[in-house]
């Protein structure tokens, strides 16, 4: 039913934790299947990369895996491109995920997405990211 790295990740997720001085930090849920994720960003002012980043979650094995897996394809890379990350491109990354946990790459991208808005917030910096963006946490 999943494949061998979302079994990877779940097992062994990278990235695990918070950051006590986050730059930004997100969280989101869906409440059909009760998962829950946060994810903290520490990200350079003057580069605008992120140097850091941590999850938290709450939830089946494959939330767990997109968790971890959406942190290792951004950790080192710009804002611009962590803004450009899907859930698709987690899955993709994941070798896949089967149809009735697609939700779970979707609230990976939504938790990264809610970080960057508070990054957003608490640096003035203008990231594109709106309050509305956010409105429905529901994932499908």
């Amino acid at each position: 039913m999943y494949t061998d790295k979302v079994l990877d990740h779940f097992t062994n997720p990278r990235n695990v934790g918070e950051i006590e001085d986050a730059s930004g930090v997100g969280e989101v849920g869906n409440m059909k299947c009760g998962d829950i994720m946060k994810m903290y960003l520490k990200i350079n002012d003057e580069s605008n990369v992120i140097e850091d980043v941590t999850f938290k979650t709450f939830g089946c094995g494959a939330a767990i895996a997109t968790s971890s897996m959406s942190t290792e394809m951004i950790k080192g890379k710009s804002i611009d491109e962590a803004l450009s990350l899907t859930n698709k491109a987690i899955a993709d990354a994941l070798d896949g995920l089967p149809p009735v946990k697609m939700h779970c790459s979707v609230l990976a991208e939504e938790a990264l997405k809610a970080a960057l808005l508070d990054y957003q917030k608490k640096s003035g910096k203008n990231l594109g990211l709106n309050d509305d963006d956010f409105e429905d946490w529901d994932a499908e």
